[in-house]
């Protein structure tokens, strides 16, 4: 049975009904990735953006005689940003092949069509069986980019000190915990703002006004998710040179995941990059004892911020892809296979 389902009210039972689907789809597709956690998880599904709508659907077996809930076994939200609809499934592997993703796919799908929406995006991980599965529903790559790892307990802390100190003279490096102060929230925007072309993928949008990147950071704690950032400042100026933003997820807090590295054009060739996410690297060894992992996400184009994370200890992981499809050719393909 598939049923439209709000994570706000849904019990904790079934919170972690999902939870345990979830960490199956990661052991069967992902097993070097860590399991996700319960903590902060009915509010990661259910917080957005301003502006932004999520939709849930969950798909649950019959329950059993004495009237105990059926577990969770498949899930789709569609997340309705901008002018697309963003996509995400989870199938327990047990159930696979059986026709349940197309059913949930199907009614997303038709949801996004109605409210307006002329397309849908997905992130789909490479080599799993997923990237058959949206090929095969009519979906196109439109973007890939590399996931790395860093394992921690592999760094050489001493080399990662000279990086952190390696930075031109003139700058001066200042950790953010938690967030930013508001005094930098507009210098700060003006240094997003200044390479968003260089954003290639639609599917996680950054923030380049002061009051969105409030709006996000503010989201981002709603989730149970702690946003670190180092800036480099320009001494002479008091602007942001450079930046770097790591969150740390209550849901698996032993795997960060790096957001935005940006150093601005006329800042360009002073080590702004290599020191920024060393000093990051430093803070986190002492601010998150638990961590144990950072990965990132980086094109393949981007030659220079793969060679720092190359010589920070950042080892590639596998392709990560974005797919899109035209919402009334999808709703027709679905509805016509059924």
């Amino acid at each position: 049975m598939v049923r439209e389902w709000d994570p706000r009210t849904a019990s904790s039972a079934e919170i972690g009904s999902l939870l345990d689907t979830l960490n199956a789809v990661l052991a069967a597709d992902l097993p070097q990735d860590p399991p996700w956690r319960e903590s902060s998880m009915r509010e990661y599904l259910s917080e957005v953006m301003p502006g932004e709508r999520r939709i849930s659907w969950v798909a649950q077996e019959d329950a059993a005689a004495d009237g105990t809930p059926g577990p969770i076994i498949g899930h789709v939200h569609v997340l309705l940003l901008g002018g697309i609809g963003v996509l995400e499934v989870l199938v327990h592997p047990a159930l696979r092949r059986t026709g349940l993703g197309r059913d949930l796919v199907r009614v997303a799908a038709r949801r996004v069509w109605d409210e307006g929406f002329q397309s849908i995006g997905v992130e789909v991980v490479g080599d799993t069986p997923a990237v058959g599965f949206y090929e095969s529903l009519g979906f196109t790559r439109e973007y890939v980019e590399t996931r790395s790892v860093l394992d921690l307990r592999n760094v050489d802390w001493p080399a990662l000190t000279g990086m952190a100190d390696g930075v031109g003279a003139g700058y001066h490096l200042e950790f953010c915990p938690g967030g930013l102060p508001d005094d930098l929230l507009e210098a700060y925007a003006r240094a997003k703002a200044e390479v968003r072309d260089l954003d290639d993928g639609e599917l996680r949008p950054s923030s380049y006004d002061p009051q969105r990147l409030r709006d996000s950071l503010d989201t981002l704690h709603r989730r149970g998710m702690k946003p670190y950032i180092v800036l480099a400042l320009h001494e002479q100026t008091g602007e942001v040179a450079g930046l770097t933003e790591v969150v740390v997820p209550a849901q698996h807090p032993t795997r960060a995941d790096q957001y935005d590295t940006i150093v601005v054009r006329d800042h360009r060739g002073y080590g702004i990059d290599r020191a920024i996410k060393a000093r990051m690297l430093l803070e986190l060894r002492s601010a998150e004892p638990e961590l144990v992992e950072v990965q990132t996400w980086n094109a393949q184009a981007n030659e220079a911020m793969l060679k720092v994370n190359a010589e920070l200890g950042y080892r590639p992981d596998r392709d990560w892809c974005e797919y899109g499809v035209d919402v009334a050719e999808l709703v027709h393909r679905l509805d016509s296979h059924r």
